[in-house]
């Protein structure tokens, strides 16, 4: 099985992921869109983050209706913070008959020879990139191992709805129901 990894924070998810995953799977490039909910990326501020359980459960409560998407929770029991390429390596071990590709937005090819051991992510995975705006191309943009997606390009971030739910402003349309309700339940995001 050919299945897109799509790594993220998803704190918390919203309609933009739910999207892009959607369209992926729907592809010719794979079957099936697995969420990545990463503990903690190094890139960002852990002081934000919603644990990550509670992240993993809104996205299970999301995605419980869609055989073509699934969350795992792989990085939890691997070292922090984590790193693609690690995850990568373990979830291929884990399920050594699957075809893994590294799925990401365009904005991050400008920075990805940042990214631990990108070398061996091109070469053993390959990237799926869906349109990001305002991206500048890069040398990326032409490799062989790198292919593009076309999907909408919604401009929904996690940040943007964090700050409507302090504004205590309606998230009616920017995330799944089930979230939104997950969300009030638990007081989510409200400190």
């Amino acid at each position: 099985m050919r299945i897109a990894l799509f790594f993220g924070s998803f704190n918390p998810v919203h309609i933009g992921h739910l999207i892009i995953a959607q369209t992926v799977a729907e592809s010719d490039f794979v079957e099936q869109v697995w969420f990545v909910v990463s503990p903690q990326n190094p890139f960002k501020k852990k002081s934000t983050l919603l644990h990550e359980f509670d992240r993993y459960d809104m996205l299970q409560a999301a995605i419980a209706d869609n055989e073509l998407l699934e969350v795992t929770d792989i990085e939890f029991e691997l070292p922090r913070p984590s790193y693609t390429i690690d995850t990568l390596i373990h979830i291929q071990e884990r399920y050594p008959e699957a075809e893994f590709r590294l799925l990401i937005g365009e904005d991050n090819l400008k920075h990805f020879h940042k990214w631990k051991n990108y070398e061996q992510i091109l070469k053993h995975f390959g990237l799926l990139i869906y349109p990001r705006p305002n991206t500048e191309k890069t040398d990326f943009h032409t490799q062989q191992n790198v292919q593009f997606v076309e999907a909408p390009q919604i401009e929904i971030s996690s940040t943007y709805i964090r700050k409507r739910i302090k504004a205590q402003a309606s998230l009616r349309y920017l995330v799944p129901d089930i979230v939104n309700q997950i969300i009030k339940e638990k007081s989510f995001y409200q400190s």
